[in-house]
């Protein structure tokens, strides 16, 4: 697909401290974090440091002498210039030598008379003072009770925000009306000169509208902002953009649509430069949402902005920056929205994990984000693309198995538990199969028929809200019809109940020798079988086909009636049909082992001639003579579908890519493994010279 997306959701970032600080978080969280101004207030800090030569350990105890506080803030000046370089227990950021350490999350409450503790290395060079003030959510320690004097009063770098919250409302079922949600993807979002310039036709009233008649209740418009708007210091944003958008998200509501409209791609393109230019990022993001903000503050309560998709930060000293950063990035859209007036002083708000992940720390640390924040008018979002070696077809994921399957339902309760058990809505703001940016083929079909389906019920389950991304791959925006029809059946079943399904969708039968009978296993899903059949024809039961427990077994007998002449391929479709949902295609299918032959070419164009016989190329696997990974994910000898080598059953031929032959051993031979739906596998040698290529077969197919 034409989107850019980077690889944040195929990584799986791991907990890291937080190690050197570039900026300071200023008024926002100080208002954050600050207690009732007339709660009791009071602190203790014990501070010690064990030093070397430009260097030094401290320990700094923060005993709480006032009222029990949620969230804290601890902040002192270095007399002598000392510098923090690692910490632990809690988010050290400093701006020369102002130096804020802010909770972990995890020990963010503390008690009367509690105390809690954290650490960090420093450096120092000349002197190595010990400070001698602390102040505690902007309460000077003096080891004394009082009454709070009140967060910082520097100006924040926008209005204030409204002096009183947003009133409760319901926001469990506001986000529960949202349910099926679609994107808008690749359309006001592209970068480029506008929202064709990523082949997507321009949006009309008649597309909205048949969007909706599919059953979609909410639409999320992600849109791109940097090609769009002025220079600083205004960054205005240019009228006739901001018109259109404003049309187009009229013409939803007025279909009846729960909307959504963010600053998307903004993240990658200049967003991420955050760390190391932070006042310029934070000015131009303010000035936006500004914009955006008075744009549309009286439009209906139905349309919701969510602050930044994908946020992700590059060049920054870990994962606790990243999480300050969004932090900071999130409360700020929060501000904003909050005190321009009219219906945006209540209206639902989406904020967003780092990277949309729903890794248990990402979780954490926007649940932290909410805690702060205190308002219930608040949505959480993450993205998911399921299990990735499943979601690419790479390392051998080309079944929704049990591995994929705990994937699924481990990101689901971690957001579930996180939030909505705590009374917090949540949206996956996009789900699919990352193997879709490139074709809707890269996975199975019946594979990908297991994994949304379980997907829609499992989210239903959890009462997570969902909204499919869709960049034109999926429903054609110019006939207004599903590319896949099967697969959007498949989907909206999934909306209210379970389907049946089965190991696989496909029973293989060999061209020439004997015919024998062929077993399914049966995922029946909570539903009962109740039957099979050939069009509007039921088979037979006991004489065409058994079904004892789960499997499903079609006789021998009725398999050579249904492959007829034995012709290569689909001889004949069959349904299983259930108590509920969407019945279960079966093809029947006639083949012989693929039969590969010799070949010469070049890295950037190298075919193997394959006649594939009525089979399918499922996965391909690479290694040297040594038995050592070849190719590109050298960590597994299965390579990634559709990217090192991709099946054309039209041309007769398997293309190597030029992306595989970049990562092989010059002049060292290659065995190929290539696995096919059947069963059957085939070995193949392929050995580059250069940009040269030679292939070679390597011995008789074996049918598995």
């Amino acid at each position: 697909m034409a989107e850019t997306r980077g690889t944040t959701r195929r990584t799986r970032l791991r907990l890291s401290l937080f190690t050197g600080a570039l900026t300071l978080l200023l008024v926002s969280l100080g208002l954050t974090f600050a207690v009732s101004a007339h709660a009791a207030a009071g602190c203790r800090v014990a501070y010690s440091a064990n030093q070397w030569p430009g260097g030094f350990t401290a320990n700094v105890a923060v005993t709480n002498l006032g009222d029990p506080i949620d969230g804290w803030r601890l902040t002192w000046t270095f007399p002598a210039g000392q510098r923090v370089t690692s910490a632990w227990n809690a988010n050290i950021t400093s701006l020369g030598a102002d130096v804020t350490a802010i909770d972990a999350g995890y020990n963010a409450a503390i008690g009367t008379d509690a105390t809690v503790s954290f650490g960090f290395n420093g450096s120092w060079s000349g002197a190595n003072t010990a400070p001698t003030s602390f102040a505690l959510n902007g309460v000077t320690c003096t080891g004394g009770v009082g009454p709070t004097t009140g967060p910082p009063t520097t100006a924040p770098p926008t209005t204030p925000p409204p002096t009183t919250p947003p009133p409760a409302g319901d926001p469990m079922a506001y986000v529960a009306a949202m349910q099926p949600g679609w994107n808008l993807g690749n359309t006001f979002d592209a970068v480029g000169n506008d929202e064709t310039a990523w082949g997507n036709p321009r949006v009309t009233e008649a597309q909205l509208d048949a969007i909706r008649a599919q059953g979609f209740n909410s639409i999320r418009i992600p849109v791109t902002w940097s090609n769009h708007h002025g220079p600083a210091p205004a960054y205005t944003i240019d009228p006739a953009w901001l018109n259109r958008i404003r049309e187009v998200v009229g013409w939803a509501l007025a279909d009846g649509f729960y909307v959504m409209i963010n600053i998307h791609h903004d993240s990658w393109q200049w967003i991420h430069e955050m760390p190391t230019n932070r006042s310029t990022v934070l000015n131009r993001y303010n000035a936006l949402w500004t914009q955006i903000a008075t744009a549309f503050r009286d439009a209906s309560p139905k349309l919701h902005f969510e602050s930044v998709n994908e946020p992700q930060f590059a060049n920054s000293s870990g994962d606790a920056q990243n999480a300050q950063l969004l932090h900071e990035l999130n409360t700020s859209f929060h501000r904003i929205v909050r005190a321009s007036g009219g219906n945006n002083t209540t209206r639902m708000l989406v904020l967003p994990t780092l990277h949309t992940s729903s890794d248990q720390p990402r979780v954490d640390e926007l649940t932290h984000t909410f805690t702060q924040l205190d308002d219930r008018n608040l949505i959480a979002t993450v993205h998911f693309y399921g299990y990735w070696p499943f979601s690419v077809n790479v390392a051998g994921g080309t079944r929704f198995d049990a591995t994929t399957q705990q994937d699924l339902t481990d990101a689901f309760d971690r957001v579930h538990n996180a939030f909505v058990a705590r009374g917090i809505p949540v949206v996956i703001g996009e789900y699919g199969l990352l193997g879709f940016d490139r074709h809707t083929g890269t996975i199975q079909q019946g594979e990908k028929l297991k994994f949304f389906e379980f997907l829609g019920w499992y989210a239903k389950t959890r009462k997570i809200t969902t909204q499919l991304w869709d960049n034109g791959q999926h429903f054609d925006r110019t006939t207004f019809q599903w590319k896949d029809p099967e697969l959007f059946a498949q989907i909206r079943s999934s909306w209210t109940s379970r389907s049946g399904t089965a190991y696989a969708d496909q029973v293989y039968v060999p061209r020439t020798g004997s015919i024998t009978a062929k077993s399914l296993t049966l995922n029946l899903n909570g539903t009962t079988f109740q039957g099979l059949y050939q069009g509007g024809t039921a088979l037979v039961r006991g004489t065409d086909y058994t079904v004892s427990g789960n499997q499903l077994t079609l006789t021998a007998s009725a398999l050579t009636r249904l492959v007829g002449n034995r012709a290569y391929g689909v001889n004949a479709t069959l349904h299983a049909r259930f108590s509920v949902g969407v019945p279960w295609r079966i093809n029947v299918i006639t083949y012989d082992p693929p039969v590969l032959s010799n070949a010469t070419g070049n890295t950037t164009s190298f075919a193997v001639p394959t006649q594939f016989r009525g089979d399918q190329l499922a996965t391909m696997e690479a290694k040297y003579a040594d038995g050592s990974n070849a190719g590109p994910h050298d960590w597994t000898s299965f390579k990634e579908f559709d990217v090192a080598f991709a099946p054309d059953y039209t041309g007769n031929r398997i293309t190597l890519t030029n992306a595989f032959f970049a990562e092989v051993d010059d002049g060292a031979r290659v065995t190929l493994t290539f696995h096919f739906w059947s069963g059957t596998t085939v070995t193949y040698h392929v050995t580059r010279s250069g940009s040269s290529v030679t292939g070679a077969i390597v011995s008789p197919t074996r049918a598995g």
